[in-house]
């Protein structure tokens, strides 16, 4: 597979610093039971890295000790990973918003039939991917019957109480596209959404993200691939709208790899461009432990612009 990373290390990019830091976000692992074209972590069903129960430890240490209020977990499917309910559990007794980045049809894998219940129970917010709301995009993207599971998915969460506009469980939606091209304008497609998904399935949820997809790892090599990497960057560079990096994510997130290392986002923990906010070379969350990141530099790549172009993009959807 073709790697953009040494096309994407040297930018000029507007420098970046950070504010109080308000979520921890935790990549569990890259297994995962599906193996989409987009995916920026190249997770799949053989990938064998996970976060260990020791590394978990530091992380909910980490939690109380700074007292970040949000922690966001991610992978793979971070279900897949044996501790996840551990983590969860141990989160919210310490008063923490816990936010599970979903793939829905892991809802329906043998073997994780009661995750609907739990995440209820634990009063989990629920991010699932949901890249389209047609069928045969959704397949394209993500595989061969992975519309109709998502489907199911996102039933099991709505009969537990998910996306109830009078619940106070909250389902969101993930949609990006499967070209190089930006996500449409997020309330007007968050609308088509609802009418489809309602209309054809009865499926209610709470919002849509709609996030651009960044030019790394299996997105990145498919614009090698095809020769439009350079008119997507320009497409990116030509789109950036300064208003946005007010509100960027790295801001007040850090992101934590499998092993516990740390970085100012997913996509910069992709690239392996770590925090500068410590003295070590390759900060791990240890070195976080009580200590405040407000006002240290963001590290920066060109990849950077696909969150300031046009409405923005972050782990939260548009910026604007």
């Amino acid at each position: 597979m073709q790697d953009t990373r040494p096309l994407l290390l040297e930018t000029d990019f507007p420098p970046l610093f950070r504010d109080q830091l308000q979520t921890l976000q935790v990549n569990l692992g890259y297994l995962c039971n599906l193996s989409c074209t987009h995916c920026h972590v190249n997770a799949g069903p053989t990938r064998t890295e996970l976060m260990d129960k020791e590394t978990i430890e530091m992380v909910l240490t980490l939690l109380a000790e700074n007292n970040i209020g949000v922690l966001d977990m991610t992978g793979g499917s971070p279900e897949m990973n044996p501790h996840f309910k551990h983590l969860v559990v141990e989160a919210r007794r310490l008063g923490v918003t816990v936010m599970d980045r979903c793939n829905p049809t892991i809802l329906v894998e043998p073997g994780f039939e009661d995750l609907p219940e739990f995440l209820a129970e634990q009063q989990v917010v629920v991010i699932a991917s949901m890249p389209c709301y047609q069928e045969q995009n959704v397949d394209k993207q993500r595989g061969k019957g992975v519309y109709r599971e998502s489907v199911e998915g996102l039933q099991k969460l709505n009969a537990v109480g998910y996306g109830q506009p009078d619940g106070n469980l909250l389902l969101n939606l993930v949609y990006n596209p499967d070209e190089p091209i930006l996500p449409p304008n997020q309330e007007s497609l968050q609308q088509d959404y609802e009418q489809a998904l309602g209309a054809e399935h009865g499926i209610v949820f709470n919002e849509l993200f709609a996030l651009a997809n960044m030019p790394i790892s299996r997105f990145g090599a498919r614009l090698l691939a095809k020769g439009t990497y350079n008119s997507y960057m320009t497409l990116l560079r030509d789109s950036f709208a300064e208003s946005n990096l007010a509100t960027v994510m790295c801001r007040n997130l850090v992101s934590i790899d499998y092993q516990g290392f740390a970085y100012d986002c997913d996509f910069n923990q992709m690239l392996e461009m770590p925090l500068l906010a410590t003295d070590k070379a390759r900060p791990h969350l240890r070195d976080l432990l009580g200590k405040d990141l407000a006002g240290q530099p963001i590290t920066r790549g060109e990849h950077c612009y696909g969150c300031t172009a046009g409405q923005g993009s972050s782990c939260g959807g548009a910026l604007s």
